[in-house]
């Protein structure tokens, strides 16, 4: 089993488990005919082509290049969403009430679910096993720069992290700042640079030099 964070482990059989429970579940449903047979596909193809990190990516490079929508992707993310040509239904299910903080040089943004796993589906994907851990979710209230470099991500003492709860009302991501030696990148080059880790911010986003 491998992870980005450190601190989540399971149960090598974990997996088989939940996957035999997931069928299990599917085909009661299909016999009882609550789905068909093609349900399950078809929504893990949406999640796959059109609500992603993908959608995130393209809102956060077109903040690094023009000011004036980064200015209302701060103040009104559903409203940036409308701006771009993204897949319909941005704002519908886990994504109603979207809302972006921007990572600076002397601010760290972390965003986290303390009760269960609300995450920005439409703009950041399905959240991953870790993020719904138990034991991240705590540890990184508690002890978020212990857990940001356990990530990998090392922060300047004066930095001043924030943590930003995710619910059923609001659903945050971060805003990372843009990478030096972007300069003469396009806007989809850019793009190509995010990861949902650096737009939940557990790591920091970085040219593809270094």
């Amino acid at each position: 089993m491998t992870s980005l964070y450190p601190g989540f482990r399971y149960d090598a059989d974990k997996e088989a488990i939940s996957e035999a429970r997931a069928k299990a579940l599917e085909s009661l449903l299909i016999e009882k005919g609550v789905i068909t047979g093609k349900t399950v596909d078809q929504v893990l193809s949406y999640f796959d082509t059109e609500m992603g990190p993908f959608n995130g990516a393209k809102l956060v490079a077109r903040a690094w290049v023009d000011p004036e929508f980064k200015k209302l992707l701060l103040e009104d993310c559903n409203a940036a969403c409308e701006m771009l040509d993204l897949p319909n239904g941005m704002s519908g299910a886990e994504g109603e009430h979207m809302r972006i903080v921007e990572n600076t040089a002397d601010v760290h943004n972390v965003v986290v679910c303390t009760l269960c796993s609300c995450y920005p589906w439409p703009t950041l994907g399905l959240p991953p096993y870790w993020f719904k851990d138990p034991t991240f979710r705590a540890r990184v209230v508690r002890e978020p720069r212990v857990v940001l470099g356990e990530f990998g991500v090392q922060l300047s003492d004066s930095v001043n992290i924030r943590i930003w709860d995710s619910s059923a009302q609001i659903r945050w991501w971060v805003l990372p700042m843009r990478p030096e030696g972007t300069e003469s990148l396009s806007e989809e080059e850019l793009a190509k640079l995010l990861t949902p880790e650096a737009m939940m911010g557990v790591a920091l986003v970085k040219a593809k030099s270094e």
